[in-house]
C-alpha cells in the first residue's frame, strides 16, 4: 500500500487518519514532502501508519521527545530510530539541483488604505471589548473569528462587507494595488504567474479585477471546480492558451499540479504553515522548469500578517530541525542498521521489530 501526500494523516485523531490506519497490507510506503509541518508529534502519526507501535504510544512519544528535558539528546535518539526507514530527496542534491533553475523569494510589504485601517481597528476594538467577558470555547471562537476578519480586511475590505458593501474597487486595498504593480511588470516581459489565495471570495475578486485590467478573464481553480473543468484549465494554461495569469485556492491548487509555464508565484495571503506555501510554490519550481523562478509574498505592514510571517520563520526552524530527523544521505544515516539500544530507546517496548517499509520523502 502506497500512501501519497501522507501529511494528510498527521493528526491521528481525525476520521481520515483512523480510516487509513485500519487498511491492511503486508507492505506500506508513505510519500510526503512535509512529514513535519507544525509539530514533531505529526511524525508519530505517519510512523504509526507504517509500523504501528514502533515509536510507542502517542502519549509516551510526546512526553519523551516533545515535552521532555534534554531535547538535543532525545532528538538524536529519535533520529537513530527513524533514519533506517527513510529515504530523502533534496532539491539541493547535485543530481537534482542541476535540473532546477534559481529561485528568488521576495517579501512585498503593502500599506493599508484609510478604509482598511478604519475597519481593521474597529474589529480589534470590538474583540478587545468582548474578550474579557468571554471564557472557554466562546473566547477561542471570538479570537479565531476576529483573526479571520483581520486577514480578510488585509486582503480587501469587500471580503468582510460581503454583498451588503458597495461595488468593490481596486484602490480600496493597498495589497491589491501592490499585486497589480507586480503583475504589470510580469506582463510587460511576457511571463506568466500563479496567484494563490486561501479564500474563494478573494479568488473571485482577483478574477474580476484582472479581467478588467488586462481584458481577459483568468481561470480560477478551487475546490468546487469539477475534475473535467479542472483538467482543462491546467491544460489550457500549460499550452499557453488564455491569459498568462492563473488564480488558485491554496488548498485545491497547492499540491499535485505541474504548472511550469509560470515562473512567478504570488502568495496573496499568508498561510500559517511554511510547508503549505512551499508546496504551492513547487507547482512552478520543479523539474521541467527552464526559467528562474520568483516568489512574491505580500504582507500588510503593521498588521497580523507581520506576526504570521514571524511565526512562519519560526516554523522553518522546526522544519530544518525535522530535516535532521528525516535522514540525510550526506550523513550516511539512511539505511544504517541501528543497535538494539537504538531500537528500544523511547518506545517503551523491549522487543521492537523493524519489519516496516521505508518512508519516502520527496522535498
Amino acid at each position: 500500500m502506497v500512501l501519497d501526500e501522507a501529511q494528510y494523516i498527521k493528526n491521528y485523531r481525525t476520521k481520515q487518519a483512523q480510516s487509513v490506519m485500519k487498511l491492511s497490507a503486508p507492505h506500506r510506503v508513505a510519500m510526503t514532502g512535509t512529514p513535519v509541518e507544525n509539530r514533531l508529534a505529526e511524525l508519530w502519526s505517519i510512523f504509526h501508519f507504517l509500523n504501528p507501535g514502533y515509536l510507542g504510544t502517542f502519549h509516551s512519544f510526546r512526553q519523551r521527545y516533545v515535552t521532555g528535558e534534554g531535547q538535543q539528546d532525545r532528538l538524536r535518539e529519535l533520529h537513530r530510530l527513524v533514519s533506517p526507514f527513510m529515504l530523502r530527496r533534496l532539491k539541493s542534491d547535485p543530481d537534482i539541483r542541476k535540473d532546477l533553475p534559481e529561485k528568488l523569494e521576495v517579501k512585498s510589504y503593502c500599506p493599508l488604505t484609510e478604509v482598511q485601517g478604519a475597519m481593521y481597528q474597529a474589529v480589534v476594538d470590538e474583540m478587545m471589548g468582548q474578550i474579557e467577558s468571554s471564557t472557554g470555547m466562546a473566547r477561542k471562537g471570538l479570537v479565531l473569528s476576529s483573526l479571520t476578519k483581520l486577514k480578510q480586511i488585509c486582503n480587501h475590505p469587500q471580503l468582510l462587507r460581503g454583498e451588503e458593501g458597495r461595488s468593490a474597487r481596486m484602490d480600496s486595498s493597498g495589497k491589491m494595488e501592490r499585486l497589480l504593480e507586480i503583475l504589470d511588470s510580469i506582463a510587460d516581459v511576457g511571463e506568466s504567474a500563479l496567484i494563490f489565495t486561501q479564500y474563494v471570495g478573494m479568488g473571485e475578486l482577483l478574477v474580476k479585477f484582472l479581467a478588467k485590467r488586462y481584458g481577459k478573464e483568468p481561470s480560477f481553480l478551487h475546490g468546487g471546480v469539477p475534475k473535467k473543468e479542472r483538467d482543462e484549465m491546467i491544460r489550457n494554461f500549460q499550452e499557453g492558451e488564455g491569459t498568462s495569469f492563473f488564480v488558485l485556492s491554496l488548498k485545491a491548487g497547492g499540491v499535485g499540479l505541474n504548472l511550469t509555464r509560470a515562473n512567478h508565484v504570488l502568495h496573496y495571503d499568508r498561510w500559517w504553515n511554511p510547508a503549505v506555501e512551499n508546496q504551492a510554490t513547487d507547482r512552478v519550481f520543479r523539474i521541467g522548469q527552464d526559467k528562474n523562478v520568483q516568489v512574491h509574498k505580500l504582507i500588510c505592514q503593521g498588521t497580523l500578517e507581520e506576526r504570521i510571517d514571524e511565526l512562519i520563520e519560526q516554523k522553518k526552524v522546526l522544519v530544518r530541525a525535522g530535516g535532521r530527523l528525516r535522514g540525510d544521505v550526506a550523513d550516511g544515516n539512511v539505511g544504517r542498521r541501528a543497535s538494539p539500544a537504538d531500537r528500544a530507546a523511547g518506545t517503551g517496548l523491549d522487543d521492537v521489530k523493524r519489519d516496516g517499509q521505508p518512508i519516502w520523502l520527496d522535498e
